[in-house]
């Protein structure tokens, strides 16, 4: 987002509101929400949730001091100590000196926004005035709190632990975050703050209290960013940066260079010709490689952008043990050679199993922690979803959890929309079982998708046999007494193939029944080589399955320029890297557009089209009719145990 004006923050204005600061560490109160004490009662005493619910001894707004606790706490950690500890001290002053600015932001937009005037002449509003003015009371907190927020981890951020994850694991997020007014966010705020200082679970050590700080307050940036849609009246925050003085410390609207920082997960390095079958997985695989080596980091965009070749989001299915998990790491295994090769940052950012929390808004503040650093252009980022359906299970399935609908609401907000930022240079892989239940948005959204089906074939079932026992071979040379295959050379067939033409079952029509009827009975109106073939094909599959919309059709295009885009990039340019990786943008785009006219030669449009249709509808129907077996089976077993205990109880067994 571009800032039009940049403002500065001076140091003497800040001084004069440094004591209003002070006085909220040494004093706010706070009534707590009902929600909020009635969170979570029936989990241990000791459970922090339940301490935060029941912190002010079940009512009354007693006055919360921060600056007391600190001492308190320092009597605890060091008790023969005069002075304050250094990171007791460096926690005090980032929140003293956060508030400040924070206060000082919002005495800027009471004055940028109208809400002084407002203020002034707040008794005599009329009913769209009031609500004018309770709005933008709203927005004037959210910025306050984001702007106090922002600066103290600017300030704090370095001198913390690298590794938070021992913290993270002990937060358990923020109960309520008021807006109503700014004296009511920060009193809310700083009583949290304190009532987790306070838990001796949470501070161990002196280090521990800027660990601790930096979490809460990326917990509230977290928080209000999840929050910016409802809030109105904005543009005097969007459209300027506010500069501190003498300082690299600036505010330029919501945005957040503090995310978005992860680091690269470990994996198993495993190459694809150790993956028997699955032609189809690991040709797109490579296919994804290849696209995402192609970001160019200056321009910060990829040319297979422009080509229509390229997938922010795909997804991986098939039965399990067919080499899912293989797949993630030799994908990772691959990027990693090549960037490690050309001298590229590289994140491997697969989601992790921890993700769905049992405190509400938890779930999608962890979502978004994870979707963020998929913003950052200076790095390739592959983030594989393993077993997607646990996190992003169909929205309307009976006992779906709150955190499953927090984290799949994230999902769909990252991946289009406002927030989806997307350069080119970071690509989201779903792997799953059960493709059916999936959320239906979350399907949508995916733009490329193969099956991962593991052995099929004499060759593949003889490799995964050879894979295994060549290395009881290699320990003891005479120990396999068997013949090989005649005229086989072993591993011969698990290379990838050339292109998707010489896998894809050139089968001319539908193999779902519905499909394949569908299909027939519009053949038997237009040719196939006809605009209008498809056009009614699409109207009739929309009949049979009514969740079939416009962005499905999207989708069968991206597959189709998909396909158009399907070629080899030549070794040379991975020998050299300055044939074309190390080119500027525009060059790349031309030697792209180059390959691509020399390998549209060999192709036919209309056949294209028409495979790439077919198996994308295969798959809806595929999809479809799996759901509804599933669904029929469970019903059916439910009326079996219910028929055998009704049997039981009547005989008296």
């Amino acid at each position: 987002m571009e800032h039009n004006t940049t403002f500065p923050i001076k140091l003497s204005e800040l001084a004069t509101l440094r004591d209003e600061a002070t006085s909220y560490l040494k004093g706010v109160q706070w009534e707590q929400g009902s929600k909020a004490q009635r969170r979570d009662k029936n989990q241990k005493d000791e459970s922090i949730l339940l301490y935060l619910s029941k912190a002010t001894n079940g009512g009354g707004s007693d006055v919360t001091s921060v600056s007391k606790t600190i001492l308190a706490l320092k009597k605890r950690l060091l008790p023969d100590s005069v002075a304050i500890p250094l990171h007791l001290n460096q926690a005090l002053y980032a929140l003293q000196e956060g508030i400040t600015t924070g206060i000082w932001l919002k005495d800027s937009y009471f004055d940028a926004s109208g809400l002084s005037i407002l203020n002034e002449r707040k008794s005599t509003l009329d009913n769209s005035g009031r609500r004018e003015y309770e709005s933008k009371m709203h927005t004037a907190t959210a910025f306050m709190l984001y702007g106090t927020a922002y600066r103290i981890l600017f300030d704090i951020k370095e001198a913390a632990s690298d590794d938070l994850s021992v913290m993270k694991n002990k937060f358990a997020g923020i109960p309520e975050l008021s807006f109503m007014s700014p004296l009511k966010g920060i009193s809310c705020m700083l009583f949290y703050y304190d009532k987790y200082l306070s838990h001796p679970d949470i501070i161990k050590s002196d280090a521990d209290v800027l660990d601790f700080t930096v979490v809460f307050f990326e917990a509230i940036i977290s928080e209000i960013q999840q929050r910016i849609g409802s809030l109105e009246y904005t543009d005097t925050i969007t459209d300027r940066t506010y500069k501190l003085e003498k300082s690299e410390f600036a505010v330029s609207g919501w945005e957040n260079v503090f995310e978005g920082t992860a680091v690269s997960v470990e994996f198993n390095k495993i190459q694809f010709e150790e993956i028997v079958g699955n032609r189809d997985a690991k040709h797109f695989a490579r296919r994804l490689t290849e696209r995402m080596l192609s970001y160019d980091f200056e321009a910060k965009k990829n040319p297979f952008q422009e080509l229509g070749g390229f997938m922010p989001v795909f997804m991986g299915y098939g039965i399990p043990g067919t080499g899912k998990s293989m797949l993630i790491a030799a994908i990772a295994t691959r990027l990693k050679e090549h960037c490690d090769h050309l001298d590229i940052p590289f994140l491997f950012h697969p989601m992790p199993d921890t993700l769905i929390s049992t405190f509400q808004g938890g779930s999608a503040e962890k979502m978004v922690q994870w979707m963020k650093p998929m913003q950052d252009p200076s790095r390739l980022i592959f983030a594989p979803i393993d077993d997607a359906e646990n996190n992003l299970q169909e929205r309307t399935a009976q006992g779906v959890s709150a955190g499953v609908k927090e984290v799949i609401g994230v999902f769909l907000r990252y991946t289009e929309g406002a927030y989806a930022i997307n350069y080119g240079n970071s690509s989201i892989g779903l792997f799953t079982n059960l493709p059916e239940m999936l959320d239906k948005a979350v399907i949508s959204r995916v733009q490329g998708r193969f099956k991962i089906d593991g052995a099929r074939t004499i060759p593949d079932f003889i490799d995964q046999d050879y894979i295994w026992w060549n290395k009881l071979e290699k320990s003891m040379p005479d120990f396999i007494n068997m013949t090989n295959p005649e005229k086989y050379e072993f591993l011969s067939e698990q290379g990838l193939a050339k292109n998707l033409g010489e896998i894809l079952n050139q089968s001319e029509k539908p193999t779902e029944a519905k499909v394949l009827e569908i299909y027939e009975q519009v053949a038997s109106k237009h040719k196939q080589t006809e605009h209008l073939f498809f056009a009614e094909l699409y109207k009739e599959i929309q009949k049979a399955f009514p969740f079939f919309s416009s962005r499905d059709i999207r989708n069968i295009q991206s597959a189709i320029s998909l396909r158009l885009t399907d070629f080899d990039l030549p070794e040379q340019w991975f020998e050299d890297p300055s044939a074309y990786f190390k080119k500027d943008y525009d060059s790349k785009l031309v030697l792209l557009q180059d390959l691509m006219k020399q390998n549209m030669k060999g192709l036919n449009f209309s056949d294209i089209r028409r495979q790439e249709v077919v198996r994308y509808l295969d798959n809806v129907a595929t999809i479809a009719d799996t759901d509804f077996k599933r669904k029929v089976d469970g019903r059916v077993h439910d009326m079996n145990v219910q028929l055998e205990a009704r049997r039981i109880f009547e005989s008296g067994e």
